[in-house]
């Protein structure tokens, strides 16, 4: 079914606002968070001002309370797959898919599962890349969740997104520490959620 164009402009300002309201009132753990992402200049490549979520995971109260957002957000969601994208989405996807009673898949870079698998190419901001899932991962009607540690142009969260659907599995929403709004990611999602705790700095 089509949602009016009103209704969905409605339904993501509700969203929005919904969100401003939570980080509200959990904005000493986010402001926490924020604090903690040191800002490398220049890598991997000139002019790219590349978000370093390890000085985040050094401190482990910052990194629970990282875990503890998302969980809080997906408990009662009926999940089954959280999928993480290699390589940092593997640090946040395991924690979470346990502490939600979910299985947890990772979406790899080529060459690196050993089954039979699907890919997906994709473009970022500094060049191409490609993600691959076993074929057997997930199961056609699965509630999945895709886990990364950043959105950027939106396209490795756009590959995760197609692989998965392909397996015929639902992609229930998209989960990143840091969002850089100025890319507008966002806007790539073919209208899949997205929740995201600090925008970049």
């Amino acid at each position: 079914m089509t949602i009016p164009q009103e209704e969905a402009v409605g339904k993501e300002r509700e969203e929005k606002q919904v969100m401003k309201k939570n980080n509200k009132k959990l904005e000493p753990r986010i402001e926490g968070i924020a604090s903690s992402i040191r800002v490398v200049p220049h890598f991997p490549k000139p002019g790219i001002m590349f978000q370093d979520i390890t000085t985040l995971l050094l401190n482990p109260k910052v990194f629970k309370n990282t875990i503890d957002l998302f969980v809080e957000r997906y408990s009662g969601m009926d999940i089954s797959v959280v999928a993480g994208v290699e390589a940092r989405g593997f640090i946040f996807g395991p924690s979470i898919a346990l502490a939600i009673g979910a299985k947890f898949i990772p979406l790899r870079k080529p060459r690196k599962l050993p089954g039979e698998v699907i890919s997906e190419r994709y473009e970022l901001e500094y060049g191409s890349d490609c993600l691959e899932m076993h074929v057997d991962a997930v199961l056609p009607g699965e509630r999945s969740l895709v886990v990364d540690d950043l959105i950027a142009t939106g396209g490795t969260l756009c590959a995760a997104i197609n692989l998965l659907e392909r397996a015929g599995a639902e992609v229930v929403e998209c989960a990143c520490v840091i969002e850089i709004p100025e890319l507008k990611g966002r806007e790539r999602l073919t209208g899949k959620p997205l929740f995201v705790l600090v925008e970049s700095h």
